[in-house]
């Protein structure tokens, strides 16, 4: 995939239709803003495709960013939606195919393409135009923008298309691998999403009790959870479970997740010493506005043999 070095500045509704869903660029290139015609509104960087705004249509912003991420493409991102691939976390030294990778791999430290929008009529009317716009993303072993320390540890033929759909009431983000190689390969994916909310403390996460976890927090025991998350400390699980993960405040559903061929969700909040230990997390209390829940496929490895693709998704639903 070769960047188009010349792409228009904004793609925009044509004359004479409904109200329909704009995109424009930064004038750098580096940001693709997409916005319905109602106001809301995702805006994703193309270093790690990662989406690192999205509002409804009060302009209320529902992802949290630190304050001292890096947007230049220097450093992964704090906040928003990073992509985690080909591995999760530290690259474990037993497994030698990705023992050489940095920590959570290198899409989230590559440049990606825009390949392009799509918009949907299916719920749109005369008044509102299109209600749904999709942002397409690639990534493959032969584009430039590939994280070339990644591609030297990792020398596997493959493709990534990432796609970002925005509803009115929703926000989707889906993952595609493609072992494009001779060889089989192992990977894990993982969506790296910040939520925002207002006090961590009047917080709790339901739609995992009875569900295992690994406590990394604890020496990595394996434990059960027993009714709904309360954020009380430092908090670093993995969990392994089906159905969606519903995000209250104050007895109010703010997020309710819901997971595509994703097996596991963490989640995960630094607390204070934890928050105070980095150098892009800011402000240093910050924490208590944010709260990550992670879908991914971590807890093992997904082998692609040749030809193989391997699919995930989210779907973020905001709540009444």
């Amino acid at each position: 995939m070769v960047e188009r070095p010349n792409k228009p500045s904004s793609l925009v509704a044509t004359p004479g239709l409904p109200p329909q869903p704009t995109v424009n660029f930064s004038d750098d290139n580096s940001l693709v803003t997409a916005t319905l015609p109602t106001g809301e509104s995702i805006t994703v960087l193309l270093y790690g495709a990662t989406v690192i705004s999205w509002k409804d249509s009060s302009s209320t912003e529902k992802l949290w960013l630190s304050s001292a991420a890096k947007l230049d493409g220097t450093k992964p991102v704090r906040g928003g939606i990073p992509l985690v691939f080909p591995v999760f976390g530290p690259p474990p030294a037993d497994h030698a195919q990705t023992s050489s990778l940095p920590q959570h791999g290198f899409a989230r430290t590559s440049r990606w393409e825009f390949l392009g929008k799509s918009t949907s009529e299916s719920s749109g009317d005369q008044q509102t135009g299109d209600l749904s716009v999709k942002l397409d993303f690639g990534l493959s072993s032969a584009a430039d923008g590939l994280d070339p320390k990644g591609k030297a540890a990792w020398p596997f033929k493959f493709n990534l298309i990432y796609s970002v759909t925005l509803n009115r009431r929703d926000l989707t983000t889906s993952l595609v691998v493609t072992n494009d190689d001779e060889r089989a390969f192992d990977c894990q994916v993982l969506m790296h999403t910040y939520l925002k909310v207002k006090d961590i403390t009047n917080v709790t996460i339901s739609g995992l009790d009875s569900s295992s976890y690994v406590d990394k927090v604890d020496a990595a025991s394996t434990k059960t959870q027993s009714g709904e998350i309360r954020i009380e400390g430092e908090t670093d699980r993995v969990y392994t479970a089906d159905g969606p993960v519903t995000v209250s405040e104050g007895g109010k559903t703010l997020f309710t997740v819901t997971r595509d061929n994703l097996s596991n969700v963490v989640v995960w909040n630094p607390w204070v010493e934890k928050a105070k230990g980095m150098g892009d997390f800011e402000p240093k209390d910050g924490y208590k506005e944010m709260l990550c829940v992670e879908p991914g496929s971590v807890g093992g490895w997904q082998t692609l043999e040749k030809g193989d693709a391997f699919e995930g998704a989210q779907t973020i639903a905001l709540g009444a």
